[in-house]
């Protein structure tokens, strides 16, 4: 598996060989640039497993770095999705036994 922490030519630190050559690769700014350019630029299918997934962490990433009445609204999505789930296996488990104990 190749190296993205740096010392390798994948990742961010191969941005700065590239596309940002002149600035500091130590620099936080500079590297969180460089990150968020290779997000920008992964394509990958939202048709997987793996890709969802890939979604879930963008999504968990921004919203931890959120501030405000973004970080609210995502919160608030959260929330909401969680009392979807939770609604829906409180129902399909009374459904079970209530078929069950009849």
């Amino acid at each position: 598996m190749p190296a993205q922490d740096g010392e390798g030519r994948d990742g961010p630190a191969r941005r700065f060989d590239d596309d940002l050559a002149g600035l500091d690769p130590h620099d936080p700014e500079a590297r969180a640039f460089a990150e968020h350019l290779d997000r920008m630029e992964r394509s990958g299918s939202k048709a997987t497993v793996e890709g969802m997934l890939r979604g879930v962490d963008d999504f968990a990433q921004s919203a931890n770095r959120a501030q405000g009445h973004r970080r609210m609204v995502a919160v608030s999505l959260v929330s909401l999705m969680l009392f979807g789930v939770l609604f829906t296996v409180y129902n399909a488990v009374a459904f079970v036994l209530e078929t069950f104990l009849r």
